[in-house]
């Protein structure tokens, strides 16, 4: 058998790589660290690689308010899946009718979509618009609206869909395809490496997002996961005020703050880390496909 032969400059390439993905790779262990690390350890030693004594107080704390935690879960979950649907195929439709040239009004839709990159109107006439008059506060839809078409996600789109072969538009046409049934049953299918990674953009947006949910959410049982990941890091003491404030003392006779941090945020990093790997393979094809013509 022959063996295969790697140059010094492949091997450069996949030592560079590797020391980048682990350099990655050690925030994360750092935070599952701290998660597990005692508060006396991390007051007096700081962050590290691996834990001195092993504590589970932090996540103890966590399922005792456990049904706060379970809300804020579901309410991230149904936003970022309802979100990322609809602003799918809001992107997806508005990118379709910017690259058919047969479309009257394409060039002025696409500048009416830049200008919205360029400029905006301000926070306050921004909240008003969101609040007096399309009256999305403490509704759900407070976190998925505003942020339903994205310029940037649109020119992307329509990037990729411009690539297409125009010949698949005339054949459809003249088999009596109306222009729905070709973006729903034609372009839609063909274009699922850049909806896959427009898709994985969305959905950490809105996953990642609690900025909203600070705005127009007074309700605690509409807020999501995030916003209460920044409650926890901006005010520990919420916790001293709960329920189970007898229980967390009887666990712990200092409250684990830094690693209650960190637990918290081990557990909202999950959904997303096994989203990746699905989605991974479109990545780079769409990303890279949607970027060549415009």
């Amino acid at each position: 058998m022959l063996r295969k032969r790697y140059s010094v400059g492949q091997i450069c390439i996949v030592a560079l790589i590797s020391l980048f993905s682990l350099a990655c790779l050690l925030p994360f262990i750092m935070v599952v660290s701290g998660s597990v690390s005692s508060e006396k350890d991390i007051v007096n030693y700081g962050y590290s690689l691996l834990p001195r004594h092993i504590s589970f107080d932090s996540y103890r704390i966590l399922i005792l308010g456990s049904h706060r935690i379970v809300d804020a879960y579901i309410i991230s979950i149904i936003v970022t899946v309802v979100g990322t649907v609809l602003s799918l195929f809001v992107t997806s439709m508005a990118a379709y009718a910017m690259a058919r040239r047969s479309f009257r009004f394409r060039n002025a839709l696409s500048i009416y979509a830049i200008i919205t990159l360029l400029f905006n109107g301000g926070l306050v006439p921004w909240y008003i618009i969101c609040v007096r008059y399309l009256e999305l506060k403490d509704t759900m839809w407070a976190m998925i609206l505003p942020p339903l078409a994205n310029a940037f996600n649109m020119f992307l789109m329509r990037n990729f869909i411009m690539a297409m072969p125009e010949d698949l538009h005339e054949s459809a046409k003249m088999d009596g395809a109306g222009e729905f049934r070709i973006y729903a049953q034609l372009i839609v299918p063909l274009a699922k490496p850049v909806l896959a990674t427009i898709g994985l953009f969305i959905s950490l947006s809105y996953w990642n997002d609690w900025f909203l949910g600070l705005m127009f959410v007074d309700k605690q049982e509409l807020q999501p996961l995030q916003l209460l990941l920044r409650t926890l890091i901006s005010n520990v003491e919420f916790l001293r005020s709960s329920s189970n404030a007898m229980d967390i003392q009887r666990i712990a006779s200092q409250l684990p703050s830094e690693s209650i941090k960190m637990a918290l945020t081990v557990v909202t990093i999950g959904p997303i880390i096994f989203l990746y790997p699905f989605l991974q393979r479109y990545f780079v094809k769409g990303l890279m496909v949607g970027a060549v013509k415009g």
